[in-house]
C-alpha cells in the first residue's frame, strides 16, 4: 500500500506538461474480454502502446450509476464482479491498480458546478478493469472512476467533464467506457455467450452506429448529446443511456483541432457495437 508521503509526491508530480495526453471512449462488450486475447482486447493492448504512459487513468465507466457524482478516492480501489452467470475463472480476476486520494482530491476541486464526493466503498467495476488491465497488465499506474450522476440529463455530463479539461495536460488519461449501441434485450446469440463476439449487427444497429460515427467525424456534438432526436432508431439503439453516457465524457474534451480515429469498428449480436474513438 502506498504510504501518505508518496500521495503527497504523486500529487506533486502532476505538473503541467506541453504533451496533452489523447482521450478515448472504449466499446467494453462482454466481461469475458477481460479475460481472452481476441481482436477488441488486442486492440486495447496495442492502444496503449501507441499513446504516452498516463501518470494516471480516470475512467467513466457505463457501470457506475448514482445520484450525485463521485469519484473513488481510496489508496487501493477493490475489483468489483459486477455479473452474473460467467466462468469462475472470470469472477477470481483481480486488477490490484492503486488509486491516488491526492489526484480524487484535485479532482473534486476542480469540479465547481456540483459538489464532487470522495467515495470509499465502490473501486473498479468490470467497465473499467476488464479494458485498462490489458492496457497496463502490470497494474502500476493509479486508476480512478468518476461516476455518472444517473439522474440528470445528457447535457450535464457533456458539460460536466469540460471542467476536468486541465488534466489531460498534467498526464491524466481519461477513458469513457461503454457501447454506443447496446441493447442487450434484442441480443442474438445463437451458441450463448461463446457466440458473442462474433461480427453480426441487425441493419438498424449498423445505421444507427453509421449515424454516431458521422456525427462524431463532424464534430456535432449536440446532435449527439440530443441523441433521441437522431433518428427513428436512436431509442433501439439506446434503450437506457448508460452506455452511451460515457460517449458524452469524451465529446466534452475534444479539442477543436482534434481529430477522431475509429478503432474495433464492428457490431456484435445484433445489437450491441464496438465501435471506439481516440481524440488527439
Amino acid at each position: 500500500m502506498t504510504s501518505l508521503s508518496g500521495f503527497r509526491k504523486f500529487a506533486e508530480g502532476l505538473n503541467e506538461q506541453d504533451e496533452v495526453m489523447p482521450i478515448l471512449f472504449v466499446g467494453h462488450g462482454s466481461p469475458t474480454n477481460a479475460i481472452e486475447d481476441n481482436e477488441f482486447s488486442l486492440r486495447w493492448q496495442k492502444m496503449a502502446k501507441e499513446i504516452p504512459v498516463p501518470k494516471a487513468v480516470i475512467i467513466v465507466s457505463a457501470h457506475w450509476l448514482t445520484r450525485g457524482t463521485h469519484i473513488t478516492a481510496m489508496p487501493q480501489p477493490k475489483t468489483i464482479h459486477d455479473f452474473g452467470g460467467f466462468s469462475r475463472e472470470l469472477f477470481e480476476v483481480q486488477y490490484p491498480a492503486p488509486g491516488s486520494p491526492a489526484l480524487a482530491k484535485e479532482t473534486a476541486s476542480l469540479i465547481t458546478t456540483t459538489n464532487v464526493g470522495l467515495d470509499h466503498d465502490w473501486g473498479l467495476d468490470h467497465g473499467a478493469w476488464s479494458v485498462i488491465k490489458h492496457m497496463y497488465p502490470d497494474a502500476n499506474i493509479p486508476v480512478l472512476q468518476l461516476s455518472i450522476d444517473y439522474h440528470k440529463p445528457p447535457i450535464y455530463h457533456y458539460e460536466l467533464i469540460k471542467e476536468l479539461a486541465a488534466l489531460r495536460k498534467k498526464g491524466v488519461l481519461i477513458l469513457g467506457s461503454g457501447n454506443m449501441v447496446h441493447n442487450l434485450g434484442i441480443m442474438h446469440l445463437p451458441k450463448g455467450f461463446e457466440d458473442i463476439n462474433k461480427e453480426y449487427g441487425y441493419d438498424w444497429a449498423i445505421e444507427m452506429n453509421e449515424i454516431f460515427k458521422q456525427k462524431i467525424a463532424n464534430g456535432d456534438h449536440m446532435a449527439l448529446v440530443n441523441y433521441e432526436k437522431l433518428h427513428k432508431d436512436a431509442k433501439l439503439a439506446i434503450p437506457t443511456p448508460d452506455h452511451y453516457y460515457p460517449l458524452l465524457y469524451i465529446l466534452g474534451l475534444q479539442r477543436k483541432n482534434e481529430e477522431p480515429t475509429f478503432f474495433n469498428d464492428k457490431a456484435i449480436a445484433g445489437s450491441l457495437t464496438m465501435t471506439s474513438v481516440k481524440f488527439s
